[in-house]
């Protein structure tokens, strides 16, 4: 198993610890913040090393966006959960992600493959900002009276909908492509 994989099957077992922090870390807020940025950074740093190093794997291809999703998912059901995100908006971050998702198993179903685009890429980085401010509780922009948190949360709402709707115009053959 090489070390990018590794770090993906890592970054899956501290989503749970991830979660008991958020619940048993009470005041100590920062501990799940810095639980799930130490998380997402394994998503960067696995994509890093699999690359540089030639070892992109078929594990890797399956399981890296299925870790990323569950870390996001989790944050923000819990972010949710404590009135710090409005549920509506949690329910357009995770419906774009099933979503293109659907999309590309359809297209792994005709052998092709749906790469991350880079708008896609810039979605996942406003949607790990805002997720990590919000567990911040908006520090330390809560000191100067700046709602960062919620300029974030828009940001990554407005690439949420344009990365998916761009992903749907560009690759809407595929639900219309006839077999045989």
């Amino acid at each position: 198993m090489t070390i990018a994989n590794k770090l993906t099957l890592l970054r899956v077992g501290m989503i749970p610890l991830f979660v008991l922090s958020f619940y048993l870390c009470g005041d100590l807020f920062f501990v799940p913040a810095l639980l799930f940025s130490l998380a997402a950074f394994t998503d960067y740093l696995d994509g890093c090393l699999a690359r540089s190093r030639g070892e992109v794997t078929t594990f890797g291809k399956f399981m890296d966006p299925i870790a990323d999703k569950l870390l996001v998912a989790a944050a923000f059901v819990l972010l949710v959960s404590d009135g710090r995100l409005p549920a509506w908006i949690c329910v357009v971050f995770l419906g774009r992600e099933f979503l293109i998702s659907g999309f590309r198993l359809v297209a792994a179903g005709e052998n092709m493959v749906i790469a991350a685009s880079p708008l896609g890429k810039v979605k996942t980085v406003t949607q790990l900002v805002a997720a990590i401010l919000l567990l911040l509780w908006n520090w330390p922009f809560s000191l100067i009276h700046l709602p960062m948190d919620q300029i974030a949360v828009w940001g990554a709402l407005i690439f949420t909908v344009w990365s998916g709707v761009e992903y749907i115009l560009k690759n809407k053959g595929l639900l219309s492509a006839r077999k045989g």
